[in-house]
């Protein structure tokens, strides 16, 4: 999937994908996106560990990233995330996120995103489902 288009939109202005330091990927596939987040002082707890919220912000963004590639001149916005999370990932890994498309319907997408670190381990799993508004930029 090819995210160029949506990631000039992001570099635009601030944001929450900018803030905490995501670069998105694009893939091969038609029906997968990527994105890299390094843990750092933007994205991680006191205590040194990729926070569980930044993680799930992650998914929702690279989620969203996918549908907004899907579906151009739509608002594609989240309407549900869910995430386990089974592994902490200490300041200075970095993690990958690999969303694939679970259903792609005219107004609802699901996507299930696992968060990996460096070593391939897996740190979460995601599901997130977007609503696609039609005909907005």
């Amino acid at each position: 999937m090819d995210v160029e288009r949506i990631v000039q939109i992001i570099e635009r202005k601030p944001n929450l994908s900018t803030a905490l330091g995501m670069e998105f990927i694009s893939t091969p596939e038609d029906d997968t996106c990527m994105a890299r987040m390094k843990v750092d002082e933007r994205n991680r707890q006191p205590f040194g560990f990729l926070s569980g919220g930044a993680s799930l912000a992650l998914a929702e963004n690279v989620a969203g990233v996918g549908s907004s590639a899907l579906c151009p001149n739509s608002a594609c916005v989240g309407i549900e995330v869910s995430g386990s999370h089974v592994q902490a990932v200490s300041e200075g890994d970095t993690v990958t996120a690999y969303a694939r498309l679970q259903h792609k319907g005219s107004t609802l997408h699901v996507w299930h995103v696992e968060i990996r670190n460096t070593a391939g381990e897996l740190i979460s799993t995601v599901r997130v489902t977007n609503y696609i508004i039609k005909n907005r930029k």
